[in-house]
């Protein structure tokens, strides 16, 4: 049942991500809501599931908007992952660890970017990148966080429970 909500997420997310939010842009950027989704999976579910997630993440985005194709897929993998090593630190409603999270992890995200997708093509405007794109993204996508944080708080106890709900099940062992 997890795999299915997850799967539905990053649809939906890629989707509000790729096509609504472009139209709502704040200071030229949108926030990264795969992202968002990669970090939380991974902090609340574990490495395996960042992971995944992650993975699936990137994919959507190399498949629909990358010359370099597997390039998001394993940078996103590798934020799931990385942020799945701080499962045991997960606390229910405490937001400001995922909000770091999510902050730390676009802020390393936005600098992968720039150093693979800019600086290898010769366009050393750091500075500029890190003032226009980088921290507008991480703000954004961090404010967004607090909404986005409660929202899976909530669906992933209504999973948690119905995954607990079929243990009692007796032709499912247990």
């Amino acid at each position: 049942m997890r795999k299915v909500v997850t799967c539905i997420e990053i649809l939906l997310l890629f989707f509000l991500q790729t096509t609504i939010f472009p139209k709502l842009t704040f200071l030229s950027v949108v926030p990264n809501l795969l992202l968002i989704l990669t970090v939380v999976n991974g902090f609340v579910n574990g490495k395996k599931s960042g992971l995944f997630t992650g993975f699936f993440c990137g994919l959507l985005i190399d498949i629909f908007y990358s010359n370099l194709f597997g390039f998001y897929a394993l940078v996103y993998m590798y934020i799931g992952y990385l942020n799945g090593l701080l499962y045991n630190i997960y606390y229910d409603d405490d937001v400001k660890v995922p909000m770091v999270l999510v902050a730390v992890s676009d802020l390393v995200y936005g600098c992968l970017i720039y150093g693979t997708q800019f600086l290898l093509r010769g366009r050393i405007h750091f500075f500029y990148y890190l003032q226009h794109i980088i921290i507008p993204e991480v703000v954004l996508t961090t404010l967004i966080t607090l909404l986005l944080y409660r929202i899976y708080y909530v669906l992933n106890q209504k999973v948690s429970d119905s995954r607990e709900g079929d243990k009692d099940l007796p032709w499912l062992g247990k």
